[in-house]
């Protein structure tokens, strides 16, 4: 068994590797920092192949795919991916592109080209890690938060094609709130809000994904917050999020 994580470096991404490490899965970890890919090599029980690149390259993506296409990938996570805070008039634009090539355009090429694959063989997993942020508006956040809900919505349509096919192959999205790690120094932001661990959210990710669930909500406060951001005016919601944000400064 052999499963592909991106961002493997740190966080949620280094979390689920483990995970899938102590059930038996080689992995192959993919980020770019090769430093720490190596560290999480040595810390592994089962086979681990490190591939340091930089996935906001779309180019990258493709050649990623070519070389381990036949090394029978049974479980892809994607996983990598930043935020940036700011109002939209004064955020980088160069780290917005950068941001939205990882966020989104790196997720859409894996995810089409290994579950071509995947569905060929009829097997496969694939986790996408979105997060709370993709069901609602994120005034001062506002490009993370629409990387979010294209990930949301590209995996909620696949979820619905694999089934009209009753293909095996299963699609989740994880989406988390605060979790404690390397993201917030990235974003320069400080969550209020007390942050899940990046070890709780892994272990409930993986487990929800082999029960294929489509939407992995880690805890109860995330369960009602996506139930009242469904349920409220898009304008109360803008403004409430944009209040939470303000506060992360």
């Amino acid at each position: 068994m052999k499963a592909l994580v991106t961002g493997a470096s740190s966080g949620i991404g280094r979390d689920i590797a483990r995970v899938l490490s102590s059930m038996g899965y080689d992995i192959i970890a993919v980020a770019r920092d090769g430093v720490k890919l190596n560290e999480l090599k040595n810390e592994l029980s089962t086979k681990v192949e490190i591939i340091a690149v930089d996935l906001s390259n779309p180019e990258t993506c493709k050649e990623l795919y070519k070389t381990v296409k036949n090394k029978g990938i049974d479980v892809l996570v994607n996983n990598a991916g930043f935020g940036e805070f700011g109002e939209f008039i004064t955020t980088n634009l160069d780290k917005e592109l950068s941001m939205i090539n990882t966020n989104i355009t790196a997720v859409h090429i894996l995810t089409k080209l290994f579950l071509q694959d995947m569905v060929k063989k009829d097997k496969g997993y694939i986790l996408n890690v979105a997060s709370i942020a993709g069901f609602m508006p994120g005034p001062l956040m506002a490009t993370y938060y629409s990387t979010k809900s294209y990930i949301v919505r590209l995996t909620e349509s696949i979820y619905t094609e694999l089934k009209k096919k009753k293909s095996k192959v299963h699609i989740s999205v994880l989406c988390p709130g605060p979790v404690a790690t390397n993201f917030n120094k990235v974003a320069g932001v400080k969550f209020n809000l007390k942050s899940m661990s990046s070890e709780y959210v892994a272990k409930y990710a993986v487990n929800k994904m082999f029960k294929k669930k489509l939407i992995i909500l880690p805890g109860i406060k995330i369960k009602i917050a996506r139930i009242l951001a469904k349920i409220s005016p898009e304008k109360l919601v803008a403004r409430v999020c944009y209040h939470m944000q303000e506060k992360k400064r």
